[in-house]
C-alpha cells in the first residue's frame, strides 16, 4: 500500500546564501510530502490548510491526493528566515502563526488506510508523541518520525520515547550525538530503524546493532534547506513499495542530492521518475550484450527447478525442516580461504562420512547437528550458541577446524536467534503472517529485513534463496500467488558469469586487475560490480519475458553448473554459449562478506 498521510506543515521561508537571498515555500511536511509524491507515493497531508491556496503552494497542493486539517487564512501559515552564511545553519526568525490549532483530537477517525504516517517535529516532542500514540489508535499501520536539534537537546527522555514507539526514525549527525554521545553508540530496539542523514558524507542506517553506511552523491549545493526530509519522504516512499531500508536510503541519498541543486522544493515539483540509484563509475551495463543474452534464454524451455532434497539436507517431511531452513540458510557465505590477499581455495573437506564442497559441507554440518540434537536450529538455541559448540559442529571427520570465517557464522547465528526472539517470531509465524497478507513474498522479505542473519544484505541475497528453498521444496512451505515472483538472486555465481559473459563491462584498470587476478577488493569496489549485476538479472527477467522465478532455476542452473570456480567452464555444455563473451579470466568479486 502506496497510501502516505504526513502530518506536519507548510511555511513560507526566506534563505539567505552568501550571495542572495530568496523567498520559497518549505516547511518539513511540505518536503517530506514532495519528495514522497515524487518516489511514487499516494500522499495526503494534514496540517493548516490556507485557503485562498496562495500560488506559490498551489503546485504542493495539487499533488495531494487530500489536504487535511484546520483551515487557515494565508497569514496564519508559518514562516521562517534561515541564513546559511558564513557555512553555518541559523535560524533569524521564527512565527508559528495558528499552529497550535493542529491537535491530535482533529485527526480523522480511521486512519488504517494509509501505509504508513509520518509525523513533523512539531517543535513540541510531547505534542508529537500525543499524535503518535492517536494515530495508533486510529488503526495506523506504521509511523516515521522526525526532530530537531533542540528537541533532541531539551527533551531528550521524551524523544527516546517516541523513538521506542515508532517503526521508523529519522535524525541527523547532530542530533545523533546530541541523543547517543555518538554515531556508533546510535542503535535501536529490535524490529525499529533508525535513519541518519549525515550532510556532505551521506547516510547512515541503522537496524538494532547493525550499522550501513551510505556515501554520498556528488552533487553542487545550491540550496540545503530540506534535504534531511527530501531523504525522509523518498525513504519513506520506497520503504512502502516494500524495499529493503538500505536501498530506500540509497534512494533518498540520490534524490536529496538532487533537490539541494535547485532553489527550494522545485527539483521534487516535476513530473519526471526520480533519478535512480547511481552505478560506480568503474562498471558499465553492456545493454547490447544483455539483450543479445536475454534472446537466447527468451527460447529456452522451462528450468526444472532444484527442489532442494539432498543428502546434506533434512529429508522431506523432517519435523524441523522449517526451523532448519530458517537458521541454515543464513550461514550461506565465505566458504573459501585467502593467501597472499587472494583467494586462494573453496573449502572442500570430509564430513558425515562424505567429501563436500563450500555451502554442501555447511548444510551437511547443520544436519548432523540436527539429527543429534533436535533443537538445534530453534530460536533459542541459535541466539545462545557458542563459539566451542559451533566450532564443534563445523569440525571435519578428521578433527580440523576448516570452516574459514567461524566467528562471522557465529555473529550471524546468535543475531538470528536474538532479534527473532526478542521480536517474537518463529519460522513458522513468520510464513503465517506472510500468507494471510496480501502480498506474501513481499511481507515475507520485509520481515527478514528486521532479523539478524538476513537483514544486513539490501539485495536480499539470502532471504530470496530462503523463499525459492521453501517454495521449491516438495513440503511447499511457501506457495506463491500466480502474480508474485522471486527475483534473481546477486550472489557471486551469477556475478561470476555476468562478468565472463560480458553483461557488465569493467572500464577501471585496477579494478579489472583485481578481478582477473582473484584479488581482495574493497567494500565499494565489491558493491559496484554486484548493483551492476543486480540491475542486469532485472533486465534479463524483463527482456527475455521470463518470470524472475524462471530466469532464476535457469541461471542457478547454468551458472553453477557450467561456470566454474577453479576449473575450465564447460562453455559447450552452458545454455547461453552462443551469446557468451567467454571472459574466463574475470572472477567475482573477493571480498569477505556475510552477504553470499
Amino acid at each position: 500500500m502506496t497510501r502516505l498521510l504526513v502530518i506536519g506543515g507548510a511555511s513560507f521561508d526566506v534563505l539567505h546564501f552568501e550571495d542572495r537571498t530568496i523567498e520559497s515555500i518549505g516547511g518539513a511536511g511540505v518536503y517530506t510530502a514532495m519528495a514522497a509524491h515524487r518516489s511514487g507515493a499516494q500522499v495526503a497531508m494534514f496540517s493548516l490548510r490556507p485557503e485562498p491556496c496562495p500560488e506559490p503552494l498551489q503546485p504542493v497542493a495539487q499533488r495531494f491526493t487530500e489536504w487535511l486539517g484546520p483551515v487557515v487564512s494565508p497569514d496564519e501559515i508559518m514562516r521562517f528566515e534561515i541564513s546559511y552564511r558564513g557555512g553555518k545553519t541559523e535560524y533569524l526568525t521564527r512565527y508559528l502563526g495558528a499552529a497550535e490549532m493542529l491537535s491530535p483530537a482533529i485527526l480523522p477517525a480511521d486512519l488504517s488506510s494509509y501505509g504508513l504516517i509520518h509525523l513533523t517535529p512539531f517543535g513540541d516532542p510531547e505534542k508529537q508523541l500525543a499524535f503518535l500514540r492517536a494515530c495508533r489508535e486510529r488503526g495506523a499501520q506504521q509511523i516515521s518520525c522526525g526532530t530537531d536539534p533542540v528537541i533532541v537537546i531539551t527533551q531528550a527522555q521524551t524523544v527516546r520515547a517516541i523513538m521506542q514507539e515508532a517503526d521508523y526514525f529519522f535524525m541527523n549527525d547532530a542530533e545523533v550525538e546530541a541523543l547517543f554521545g555518538s554515531l556508533e553508540n546510535a542503535k535501536t530496539e529490535p524490529g525499529k530503524v533508525l535513519f541518519i542523514t549525515l550532510g556532505a558524507k551521506g547516510a547512515c542506517v541503522v537496524q538494532g546493532d547493525h550499522a550501513t553506511l551510505i556515501p554520498a552523491v556528488p552533487s553542487t549545493v545550491m540550496d540545503p534547506t530540506g534535504a534531511g526530509d527530501t531523504f525522509c519522504g523518498t525513504t519513506i516512499a520506497y520503504l512502502m513499495r516494500k524495499e529493503h531500508p538500505i536501498m530506500a536510503a540509497l534512494h533518498g541519498v540520490t534524490l536529496a542530492a538532487e533537490m539541494i541543486t535547485q532553489d527550494g522544493p522545485a527539483a521534487l515539483l516535476v513530473d519526471d521518475p526520480p533519478p535512480g540509484v547511481p552505478m560506480d563509475e568503474r562498471v558499465q551495463i553492456n545493454a547490447e550484450q544483455v539483450q543479445a543474452v536475454a534472446e537466447v534464454i527468451s527460447k529456452l524451455p522451462e528450468e526444472r527447478p532444484f527442489l532442494f532434497v539432498h543428502q546434506v539436507l533434512p529429508p522431506v517431511d523432517h519435523p524441523k525442516a522449517l526451523d532448519y531452513f530458517f537458521a541454515a540458510t543464513l550461514h550461506q557465505f565465505s566458504f573459501w580461504s585467502v593467501k597472499d590477499n587472494r583467494y586462494n581455495l573453496p573449502l572442500i573437506e570430509e564430513i558425515g562420512g562424505n567429501e563436500w564442497k563450500g555451502s554442501d559441507y555447511f548444510w551437511e554440518s547443520y544436519r548432523l547437528a540436527l539429527e543429534h540434537d533436535p533443537e538445534f536450529c530453534s530460536v533459542e538455541r541459535q541466539a545462545n550458541l557458542s563459539h566451542e559448540e559451533l566450532q564443534a559442529v563445523f569440525r571435519s571427520d578428521d578433527g580440523k577446524d576448516v570452516m574459514p570465517a567461524t566467528e562471522l557464522h557465529l555473529q550471524q547465528a546468535n543475531a538470528y536467534g536474538r532479534d527473532m526472539f526478542a521480536l517474537g517470531l518463529t519460522p513458522q509465524s513468520v510464513l503465517d503472517e506472510a500468507l494471510a497478507s496480501a502480498e506474501p513474498l513481499q511481507t515475507f522479505l520485509t520481515i527478514l529485513d528486521h532479523v539478524g542473519g538476513y537483514k544486513e544484505d539490501p539485495i536480499r541475497k539470502k532471504s530470496l534463496l530462503l523463499a525459492v528453498i521453501l517454495y521449491d521444496r516438495p513440503e511447499k512451505f511457501f506457495p506463491l500467488r500466480d502474480d508474485e515472483w522471486i527475483m534473481p538472486i546477486a550472489d557471486y555465481h551469477f556475478m561470476r558469469y555476468i562478468l565472463r559473459g560480458g553483461l557488465v563491462d569493467v572500464v577501471d584498470g585496477a579494478l579489472e586487475s583485481k578481478l582477473t587476478n582473484r584479488q581482495i577488493v574493497t567494500p565499494e569496489e565489491e558493491w559496484g560490480v554486484r548493483y551492476a549485476t543486480y540491475l542486469v538479472l532485472d533486465d534479463l527477467a524483463r527482456l527475455s519475458g521470463k518470470s524472475p522465478t524462471e530466469l532464476n532455476a535457469i541461471l542457478f542452473a547454468n551458472t553453477r553448473n557450467r561456470c566454474f570456480e577453479m576449473t575450465e567452464p564447460q562453455c559447450d555444455a552452458c545454455l547461453v554459449e552462443s551469446a557468451c563473451t567467454k571472459r574466463k579470466a574475470f572472477f567475482q568479486p573477493v571480498i569477505r562478506t556475510t552477504f553470499y
